[in-house]
């Protein structure tokens, strides 16, 4: 065996686990997924299909069902790609020049992550409540923003607009500027830089950070829940819609909008994965410049 084989040996037999301990660890895991995961979908779709497939079809044709539906759409339409222009903006400024500042903008990213989204909206509220500060100026001139659909993207946004800039920002602050230093050299435009260096390096995360947007975006509940003001068939989108139900004991109905809101998160992970599996693939075959330069 030659001399530098065995160190490498060595390590492996020192990470190495008994085959008992990887089976029960493995077990754990399994088990940990089945009963807070596994269980609890199956709960979901069995609860829904209770009365059978006629009657959970019968669900989303009422009115109620099909306006939630319809809201909860309308506000991830347009909180997702606002917050895509946003996200792109922060982290190309962030992770491409020094700025003063630039810590404070970091950290105002971050503040939906650690502040309550019930929290969020009642800031809403108190800002442009009927007894609020904006909220007068914005009554007299008859526009109204909480308890109506503009109030639920405002806090919609608010909720999800870090996820995009988070994506993308550790990857831009990762490739620095030489490439598109280089693209500008050789006369470039900013614009063709943007479009043919940076954003071409950067599409993975950015189409991940799409799709944890777009999740969050229709899954809130809890910031939506307080400047919805709940009418129902108006400011109610699908989470709070399936409270309303259950509330009501209309119990299978309920089960039957959460499971389309199941679906939509067991379709979000799917295209997640692939995503995953696309960049893995990406970074395997297409290093990034910063490794390329150093081979």
């Amino acid at each position: 065996m030659p001399p530098s084989s065995k160190p490498e040996h060595a390590a492996i037999s020192a990470i190495s686990e008994p085959a008992v301990v990887r089976w029960l660890l493995i077990a754990a895991a399994v088990l940990f997924l089945g009963i807070f995961l596994l269980f609890p979908l199956g709960v979901v779709f069995g609860t829904a299909l209770q009365k059978g497939f006629a009657f959970y079809f019968h669900t989303f044709r009422d009115p109620d069902t099909i306006s939630a539906i319809r809201l909860t759409l309308i506000a991830a339409g347009i909180a997702v790609p606002l917050n895509l222009i946003f996200g792109v903006s922060a982290a190309w400024l962030i992770g491409k020049f020094q700025f003063v500042g630039k810590g404070l903008l970091i950290t105002l990213i971050d503040l939906p992550f650690s502040v309550s989204p019930v929290v969020s909206g009642l800031i809403y509220v108190l800002l442009f409540g009927l007894q609020g500060v904006l909220g007068p100026w914005f009554i007299d001139h008859d526009i109204r923003i909480v308890f109506a659909v503009p109030g639920i993207v405002l806090a919609t946004i608010f909720v999800t607009f870090p996820f995009i800039a988070r994506e993308l920002l550790p990857m831009m602050q990762a490739q620095g500027n030489d490439e598109e230093e280089a693209a500008l050299t050789l006369g470039a435009s900013g614009w063709q830089t943007f479009r043919k260096v940076t954003l071409p390096n950067v599409k993975w995360a950015l189409l991940y950070g799409v799709i944890l947007c777009n999740a969050r975006a229709m899954g809130e509940f809890g910031a939506v829940s307080v400047v919805s003001g709940h009418i129902r068939g108006l400011t109610d989108t699908m989470p709070l819609h399936v409270e309303i139900l259950y509330n009501d004991y209309q119990f299978v109905a309920a089960f039957a909008v959460a499971s389309l809101l199941a679906l939509l998160a067991l379709a979000t992970l799917a295209i997640k994965s692939i995503v995953e599996w696309k960049s893995g693939r990406r970074l395997k075959d297409e290093p990034l410049y910063g490794r390329g330069a150093q081979a």
